[in-house]
């Protein structure tokens, strides 16, 4: 005989409910960023200028606790390492990107700067997806010589239990920062704006 639809979803809500309460509460701290191979060696086959880093900051537009934390699924969160902010993760993923190249220097005259637009991260039974937005500026003695946003994405295969999809979520937003990092690190107008004079 068989299964009424309304059992089917009452069985369905209550594995739902266990799997949740089986991810726990727990806030996952993202890995200090670290150089990637490809985009140190890609830095070192140009000619660049050495740049510092000035400010970076959450966007206006998001609130505060987006920049701290980001939850994931039931009471479950992923957060930075570095200030407790993932405009400040941003920076930190550049720098080390840069300092592998060489190309870090406190005192330069060229000064890399950014703004967190969008930051969001979505632990879904079926598919999770993720997207990060910065405006990237560079500027030389104060002349603005790159102005950009960039835009980054990602999506995957995620679990019914919320332990595995939880993980999963974290691993690939955190992976966003270096995809963000190499896609600033690779564009030819930032590299032309990190030329020597």
């Amino acid at each position: 005989m068989p299964i009424p639809t309304s059992v089917r979803l009452t069985g369905f809500a209550l594995a739902l409910l266990v799997s949740l309460q089986l991810a726990g509460c727990a806030s996952i701290h993202m890995s200090p960023p670290k150089a990637t191979l490809e985009t140190t060696v890609s830095l070192r086959s140009t000619t660049l200028a050495p740049a510092a880093l000035g400010k970076f900051s959450p966007d206006a537009a998001l609130s505060a606790d987006s920049d701290r934390s980001m939850s994931l699924r039931g009471a479950n969160s992923v957060s930075s390492p570095i200030d407790g902010s993932f405009s400040q993760y941003l920076r930190e993923s550049l720098r080390v990107e840069l300092e592998a190249a060489g190309l870090f220097e406190p005192a330069s005259r060229t000064v890399i700067g950014g703004t967190l637009i969008r930051s969001e991260v979505d632990a879904a039974i079926v598919t999770g997806t993720a997207k990060l937005a910065a405006r990237i500026v560079v500027t030389r003695d104060g002349a603005v010589k790159y102005d950009k946003e960039l835009v980054v994405d990602d999506f995957w295969a995620s679990s019914f239990m919320g332990a595995t999809a939880i993980r999963l979520a974290a691993a690939h937003y955190e992976g966003l920062y270096r995809k963000l990092a190499a896609k600033v690190l690779d564009d030819p107008q930032f590299r032309a704006a990190l030329a020597p004079q």
